[in-house]
């Protein structure tokens, strides 16, 4: 195969998560939240592999036509934000005004985030929360928290875009990639079982999940408190 066809294959790849977003979109719209959920991990799992090969066959230069960036943030944009913020929404975990307070600063503040140039850090790490919200929203239906906590988490979330914090790049931070990496494919597995098993309230996937995502959340962070030694 010519360097133009692999390049051109990872830029098709990456396409294939506005199919799953639809298809994840379809079963929101049903109220199949379990199915929705399989969908979004799918295309969660399409995100976390098309990185590095576009970066291995240099896309950039090989399949120029193409702007990866900007198709992997249109698809970011819907599958970790948009339905995410539907399926919070609608599925009645946010009642009344807090529902409408919701999805309007997950998408609003998302759009300003992914539109950030300053988005990234030196060390490949993200300035502000990511606007992950499909792992937020995942976490919320496994646990069903109270609406006042789901309002303050979301809250606390948006906020933190926009903060002078650090949040790390599974794949692409280096620093403690040997944990980091592990923890965001443990996290895949867990949202994958948790979805699978309609979220029942005893499965061992929702601790998974929820220690999981504690740790991506806070291990930037972290790293801001301990420098890294020179």
């Amino acid at each position: 195969m010519t360097s133009h066809f692999k390049a051109l294959s990872v830029h098709l790849l990456t396409a294939t998560g506005a199919v799953f977003a639809m298809l994840a979109m379809l079963a929101a719209v049903d109220g199949k939240w379990s199915l929705m959920f399989l969908w979004l991990v799918v295309a969660f799992a399409v995100d976390g592999i098309d990185g590095p090969l576009a970066r291995r066959y240099n896309v950039k230069k090989h399949a120029a036509e193409f702007d990866g960036v900007l198709l992997d943030l249109i698809i970011d944009y819907l599958t970790y934000v948009f339905i995410p913020a539907f399926a919070l929404f609608k599925s009645g975990l946010m009642d009344g005004w807090t529902g409408w307070f919701a999805i309007i600063i997950i998408t609003f503040a998302s759009a300003m985030y992914f539109a950030d140039t300053r988005m990234k850090t030196k060390d490949n790490s993200f300035s502000g929360f990511p606007g992950c919200w499909n792992m937020v929203v995942i976490v919320i239906f496994a646990l069903e928290p109270t609406f006042w906590v789901s309002l303050a988490l979301v809250t606390t979330l948006a906020i933190a875009m926009f903060l002078p914090l650090r949040f790390v790049h599974p794949v692409r931070t280096e620093r403690w990639r040997v944990v980091s990496l592990p923890m965001a494919l443990a996290w895949t597995f867990f949202a994958g079982w948790a979805a699978w098993v309609d979220f029942h309230p005893d499965s061992w996937a929702h601790w998974g999940l929820v220690v999981t995502s504690i740790y991506l959340v806070l291990v930037g962070v972290i790293q801001q408190v301990l420098p890294e030694k020179a």
